[in-house]
This record gives C-alpha cells, structure tokens and sequence, in this order.
C-alpha cells in the first residue's frame, strides 16, 4: 500500500492506494427474468451511462459467498440491476431486464486494514478505474450495470467497493438499493422498490407560468456545445479533502446564522447554515475579483416536491438542481444569516409546478431524440465560477451491515466540477462530514492551518480539522429533518 502523498502526481497525491490482487470474478443472477424493457425517464437520461464508485471501510471480514446470495436474493426485486442498457429508436434508453447478471470480483491485499478517515483518504477501491467506470462501452453491449469489488485485507477487515450505472438511480435510490441488500442480507423485512418510469413521465405538465419556464434548471444546446462543455469538465484536475463539523460546532453555526437572519421570523435549517458557511469560505479561498459572479448550486430531491403524487418507493434518478449568485464581493461581506437565508430560498423555488415543468421539458427532447443534448444551465460556469452542494446527510451510509457490523468510514469519489458532499458521521451524532471536491491548488490549500482555522471558525478552538469524537448531543430538529435540503445527483 503506498503512503499518501506518493505515486503519480495530482489527484492521487491526496489518496493512498489500496493494492490488491483479483482472487476470483463472479457473475451473480436473481435466478430469473421477465424480460420486459424499461423506457428510462428524462432524469435518467441527464447523467450519462456514467459509473458512481462508493466504498465501504469494515473493521470485521464480509463473507463474499454470503454476500453472494443475498445480493442474489436483492436482485430479484431489482431487475434493472442485472439487465443491460440498450438504445432507443428515438435515441433515448431503456434497461433490459434479462437477469444477464452483476459482476462481483473478489480480492485479497497483502496489507492489513488502516485507520482510514480525514486523515487518511483511499482511493475509490474498484479495481481499474478507468476500466470500471468507462461510458462508452455500456450501451448495447453485455456490460454489468453494478459492479462489486470485495477485498479481503491480511489480518482481517474487508472493503466493499460498489460501482452502480448512474442512469439507472441517483444518489438516494443507490443508498436505498444499498440498505435493501443490508436488509436481506440480515433476514430483515424490507418493501420492494418501484421501476415505473411511466409513473413519473406521467407527472410532466409545461407551467403556466412564463417565469418558471424562463427559469428552468435545464436547457437544449447543439450537438458540438454540449460535446465541449462535456470534454471542458473533463479536464478539469481535480481533488477532495474532507473535515468534519461537531455538533456542537453546527450548532454555533446554525445560532449565528439565525441571530443573523434579514428578516423577522425567517427560517434557516442547520444544512442551510453549513452550506452558506461553505460557499462563503471558499468565495474566500478563490479569491475572485469582487465583481465577478459567483455560483452555488443545489442538487434538491423533487419527489416530496410533487405532493405525494409519486410513490415513495420509486426508484431511479428523482433530483433537480436550483442556482443562486451574488458577486464575490457581496458574498464574502455577508452576514451569515443572509447567505444562509439565500440557500433556504433557492431550496423552496423548487416547486411542483417547476418541477412538473421540468419534467414535461425533459420528455420533450426524449420524444424529440435529442435528449443527449440537454444540460445544466449553469454547466459552462462550474469550473470556475461556481460550486455545487450535494447533501447526504440523512442518508443511512453507515448502517449498511452486511453481517461485519457498520461500516466505520466511507469514501465518495473525485467529480469532475468543484462539489461540496456533506454526509453523516460514522457515528451518527448529528455532525457532517464534508468533502470538498476543488481543483487541486485550492484542495491543497484549504487544508492548510490559516483555511482550516477559517473553516471552523465556530468550533471553539479553530485550526483543528475534526477526527474525533466529542460527544456532544446530535443537533437538527424535526423541522430540519423535514427539510434539509439538497440531495445527491449527478453534479
């Protein structure tokens, strides 16, 4: 295993590498297939047949034939997992569901398992990278949509690494896909998802409102612009550096953003004061002129936005994303609560009228075959101009037990745009994790003691990125709960 700060030069510098040697590659099946085809939705078709890698640090060893079967016995109530992705006359896409299978490779590494965390970061433990997570040998072909790597350290402790199609589900559908198997791998009761597209294709109705349509998250571009933001982003070098926020430190945090608040009786959830406290400090970091415009962008779960009229257990790509701005300027001088407040209110624009708008758009360029050819309006501005939020932090990421206890950390991967991922803790007592993907000059330089004084500057003793564990009592009300935020998509 090579140290961090060795290897190739870049990204890599921030990671270790877990070295391993492929024992034995499977094939695991549900054991049965209707064969039916289905259509994905204009959501699924915003990502791209992109792989999403996540792994699993346990301190105990995972039993891969056990593993095996209970994956086996998941998949049976979800069959697009073990179909395959083939194109659509009008050029949009549909799963398969032939039971073709899920490929589950088996490792072992001669080193013995490390105190992985803040400081300690491994790479995404997926075996090649570049061959896992390639989208252009996907569709039409015989490619398993999930991909499991389970390596087996010396002396003990296992790594799951969980590579799933991103046109098959977002952030919170891979979770629940996760927790699922977790369940039946305990012998626990667990309610089957929902696969109909046509459920939410369905909900599509263009808004009355010239507004809401001007505003829309989404727009068609030609072929050769999309094809060159797309490249432009993929150059992008990038890297992600964690710390982790106390509870007692979000609740500082959350005090001082609504001691702050511009209006009487306003409202700002603990995530909505983290998420400002961030853009805030890395508007900072960067260090633009004070004119320039600066971009945040939230990647929000529409279903309870659509009241209630999608099921719960629908499972596939459900996010939206709003932007808000100020220049650089206005917002590194603003009050904690007004840039908080801004963040709660560019949450609640999105609407069930903008989101049934939004639909209705989406399956317009589906029908129109040109679906590839819509993005994000905000895409050519996020590398430099901009900065989205994906919020994970009522996700149950460290309860998935698959017979070796919980996980006790958890790696999510380098994206091609500057990303903030804020997640629960290990121990689940009301902090964030938070990674911040960046280019890789501000990645090195926010972790150096001015910007990490800077970052927590609410903890009562500033300079200490947080590893440890304080005790103190989990933050976030019901109404937080309610409402956190922004959930995981594809930026």
């Amino acid at each position: 295993m090579r140290n961090p700060g060795t290897g190739r030069k870049g990204a890599s510098a921030f990671r270790t590498v877990v070295e391993s040697r492929v024992e034995r590659v499977h094939t695991v099946r549900a054991g049965g297939a209707d064969g039916r085809r289905v259509r994905l939705s204009g959501y699924d078709l915003l990502t791209g047949p992109w792989y999403t890698p996540l792994t699993f640090f346990y301190r105990d060893t995972l039993d891969g034939a056990a593993l095996r079967d209970s994956l086996a016995r998941t998949l049976r109530r979800y069959p697009l997992l073990a179909g395959r992705l083939e194109r659509d006359v009008d050029g949009g896409l549909s799963v398969v569901c032939n039971d073709a299978g899920v490929r589950f490779t088996e490792a072992s590494c001669p080193d013995p398992m490390r105190d992985y965390g803040h400081g300690l970061r491994a790479a995404p433990v997926i075996g090649s990278l570049l061959r896992e997570v390639s989208a252009f040998g996907v569709i039409g072909r015989d490619t398993p949509l999930l991909k499991v790597r389970l390596t087996q350290m010396r002396g003990g402790g296992s790594v799951l690494g969980v590579l799933i199609n991103h046109s098959l589900a977002d952030g919170g559908s891979t979770v629940a896909f996760l927790e699922s198997w977790s369940r039946e791998h305990l012998g626990l009761a667990w309610d089957g998802p929902s696969h109909d597209r046509a459920v939410l294709d369905a909900l599509g109705r263009p808004s009355p409102d010239p507004a809401t349509r001007q505003g829309r998250a989404f727009l068609g571009v030609g072929r050769l612009r999309h094809l060159t933001t797309t490249l432009r982003a993929g150059s992008n070098k990038l890297a992600t550096v964690t710390t982790r926020f106390t509870a007692a430190e979000l609740a500082a945090l959350k005090a001082e953003a609504r001691r702050t608040l511009p209006e009487p009786g306003a409202w700002a959830s603990t995530n909505d004061a983290l998420t400002a406290h961030l853009w805030q400090v890395l508007a900072e970091l960067r260090a633009r002129p004070a004119d320039v415009t600066e971009w945040l962008g939230l990647i929000v779960g529409v279903q309870h936005r659509l009241g209630g009229a999608l099921p719960a257990s629908y499972w596939g790509n459900c996010v939206s994303n709003s932007w808000t701005s100020r220049t650089a300027g206005r917002l590194r001088a603003a009050p904690l609560g007004a840039l908080a407040r801004e963040v709660r209110n560019c949450l609640e624009s999105n609407t069930e009228d903008k989101i049934r708008d939004e639909i209705a758009f989406l399956n317009s360029y589906r029908r129109k075959g040109v679906s590839r050819h819509v993005m994000s309006v905000r895409a050519p501005d996020v590398a430099t101009a901009a900065v989205s939020v994906n919020n994970w932090s009522q996700f149950p990421l460290y309860r998935i037990d698959l017979g070796a206890g919980r996980p006790f950390w958890y790696e999510f991967p380098d994206l091609p745009i500057p990303t903030v991922h804020i997640a629960p803790t290990p121990e689940e007592d009301g902090g964030r994790d938070v990674y911040l993907c960046l280019p890789e000059a501000d990645a090195a330089r926010v972790g150096t003691a001015p910007w990490r004084e800077r970052l927590h500057a609410w903890n009562g003793s500033a300079g200490q990125v947080s590893t440890g564990r304080d005790g103190s009592a989990g933050t976030g009300s019901d109404e937080d709960r309610r409402d956190e935020g922004a959930v995981v998509g594809k930026e």
